[in-house]
């Protein structure tokens, strides 16, 4: 398991990248379910301008083969025909018909999301800092076992001086250390 657990942050970045990505990148669930309701402000502005354009087309037949119509607009604008008369009352101004608006301009609003490079950072920082929460603690351990052993272990006397259990304990150290330089002690078969 030494190892083999050092994967697991490998693991959890990909999974925090691809968490990430499906609900706030640039194709994910947030950003979809607002590019659809911008597709249904699209197209209610469409509808409306359907509308519009339809009571603009019906003005304008009126206008091009009703000649009552043609005369109430005239009388709108301040014309009369020529056997009527006007009384203009000062200080009141006639009604004014709304005029018709030709409709309203949307624009679509992009989308917001978290940059691809952005969740990438996010999951390797992540995955690196899962890294050192699992490496620190074995690093010290590891460190704190060398020290430990260093503090038990008794070093061994070098070169003829070696006596008792130390050289009991060790007869070939000697041998090797001393085979090329010196002839073999004094006992030994070799």
């Amino acid at each position: 398991m030494g190892s083999v657990k050092y994967l697991i942050p490998i693991w959890v970045g990909v999974f925090v990248y691809t968490l990430f990505s499906i609900i706030r990148g640039p194709v994910g669930v947030l950003a979809y379910n607002q590019l659809s309701r911008e597709h249904d402000n699209l197209s209610e502005n469409m509808e409306s301008l359907k509308r519009i354009n339809k009571e603009l087309e019906m003005t304008r037949d009126a206008l091009m083969y009703d000649k009552e119509t043609i005369a109430i607009y005239a009388r709108d604008l301040g014309y009369s025909a020529r056997n009527e008369r006007f009384i203009r009352i000062v200080g009141l101004e006639g009604t004014k018909k709304p005029r018709i608006e030709a409709g309203e301009v949307l624009i679509a609003v992009e989308p917001r999301y978290v940059s691809d490079t952005t969740i990438k950072i996010v999951a390797f920082s992540i995955g690196a800092g899962l890294f050192l929460c699992m490496w620190i603690p074995d690093f010290l351990e590891n460190k704190q076992n060398r020290r430990r052993n260093r503090k038990t272990s008794r070093p061994y006397a070098e070169g003829p001086e070696a006596t008792g259990p130390q050289a009991e304990e060790a007869p070939f150290y000697r041998r090797e250390r001393y085979s090329s330089e010196y002839p073999p002690p004094p006992g030994s078969h070799f």
